[in-house]
């Protein structure tokens, strides 16, 4: 095991990945920005670095300015976290020839499941159901632009090779705006990634978002940790997760979590990754897949018992994963709410002091924050300041101690969601299960 591990990332995730580390015996070192050097995992780790001015691209993002850190401290790994760093290959190889275990896949699965194309290419290899789509990059051609979409039938999405995070796509409902709309998706690819590789797929009309939990060795074993449901999200950032999904079949959920299972093994992938699939008329089609932790990774460990953090950190010192599908149960139902520092109406960024901070609790409430009393929220980073999970029995205890959680949480001093989550909690549509990732969006042009 480790003596020492860099946390290349700040926030909840930063405070959460320590833990885990403190849980195993292994010292910690905290990076940070001059925008949070007050923050509560920078005092609670054993070492602390600033490495750089509040941009993220001066300090979050600048890999040589971690790679220095992990040298001057002596550290053995570095965990990357979720965002930032965590899915560049660069970051990873850089990491691995410097002499440091980076905690996550080997940077050439980063690089295969990192580029949309590469990933769907593996999935159909590996058995694993695709959205139709294009055979591969988009040509310059309008031409044989237009063909693919005729033969796909309209809407299609435009897509690029390198996004993520809702950004680099477009939907097209007719042909007279396809090629303007592919031209100017290529311009903002090439400009937010650096990479201006577009495919095109069949847009489906009402899917949910549904994913697979995995984690996987160096020896070539895997185990699905069951799925989640992550539909209720607004421009593809994701509000509210649950875990299991709702309304869909034991069955389907474990011939999806197997295929999964069975394509990490081929690609011969390290750590934890998450499958996302768009889920209609009940069937399952590929979109991604996230070769990191994923925000909502604590509803899995809710209803599984297993510590995703403390299982990636074993794996990448060398450790068999120790777990077969048969050792891996689901108990009762888990929700987890993101609580944003903006404007519920607008989602305008809120940043500044929390005045009062009062977090709920009770049986079955978990909250993962890096917050605390007169903490100020800086305006450099993602609006994120806390999680709420909640887990019952089934699911509907679990909606209703979420609803008792939020109905206790203060938070003043700044703009929360918290009343949008409220809101959403005590919607019909939500309560009865099985929402579109298209509700909330509809349902906030209604209002």
């Amino acid at each position: 095991m480790f003596n020492k591990v860099l946390i290349a990332n700040r926030g909840e995730i930063a405070l959460r990945i320590q833990r885990a580390c403190r849980e195993l015996g292994i010292k910690t070192v905290a990076v940070y920005s001059q925008a949070d050097a007050d923050a509560k995992y920078v005092r609670l780790a054993d070492e602390s670095v600033c490495i750089g001015p509040p941009s993220s691209a001066d300090s979050y993002l600048n890999i040589p300015a971690i790679i220095s850190a992990a040298e001057v401290t002596n550290a053995e790994a570095i965990h990357p976290g979720y965002g930032f760093l965590s899915e560049n290959a660069d970051f990873a190889e850089r990491a691995q020839q410097s002499g440091y275990v980076f905690i996550g896949p080997k940077p050439e699965t980063i690089r295969l499941m990192g580029d949309k194309i590469s990933a769907k290419i593996e999935m159909v290899d590996s058995n694993v159901p695709v959205v139709k789509g294009s055979k591969g990059v988009l040509p310059d051609d309008s031409k044989l632009v237009m063909a693919t979409a005729e033969e796909l039938g309209y809407p299609v999405l435009i897509k690029a090779a390198g996004g993520g995070g809702g950004r680099g796509m477009r939907v097209v409902e007719r042909g007279a705006d396809l090629i303007s709309s592919v031209a100017m998706t290529r311009q903002e690819a090439e400009s937010a990634f650096g990479n201006g590789a577009l495919y095109m797929e069949k847009y489906l009309a009402n899917p949910r978002h549904i994913e697979i939990q995995v984690m996987a060795d160096c020896v070539n074993n895997a185990v699905s940790l069951g799925d989640r449901d992550c539909s209720m999200q607004r421009r593809h950032q994701k509000i509210i997760e649950e875990a299991t999904a709702p309304l869909v079949s034991t069955d389907a959920k474990q011939m999806i979590g197997q295929k999964c299972v069975d394509a990490c093994k081929k690609m011969g992938y390290i750590g934890a990754g998450t499958f996302e699939f768009l889920f209609e008329d009940g069937e399952f089609y590929f979109i991604e897949m996230n070769t990191r932790l994923q925000v909502e990774h604590p509803v899995t460990e809710m209803i599984t018992g297993q510590d995703l953090v403390k299982l990636q950190i074993k794996v990448a010192a060398g450790e068999k994963l120790g777990l077969l599908q048969k050792d891996i149960g689901f108990n009762g139902h888990a929700i987890e709410c993101r609580i944003n520092a903006e404007n519920a109406k607008n989602f305008r960024p809120c940043p500044g002091q929390i005045t009062e901070w009062h977090a709920p609790g009770g049986p079955g409430i978990r909250v993962d924050s890096h917050v605390y009393n007169n903490y100020f929220v800086p305006p450099y980073y993602d609006s994120m300041i806390a999680k709420i999970i909640a887990h019952g029995k089934d699911r509907g205890e679990a909606i209703s101690r979420m609803q008792i959680a939020l109905s206790e949480m203060v938070i003043e001093g700044i703009d929360t969601n918290i009343e949008l989550h409220r809101e959403l909690l005590g919607d019909g549509n939500f309560l009865s299960g099985g929402t579109s990732i298209h509700y909330l969006e509809k349902k906030l042009g209604r209002a």
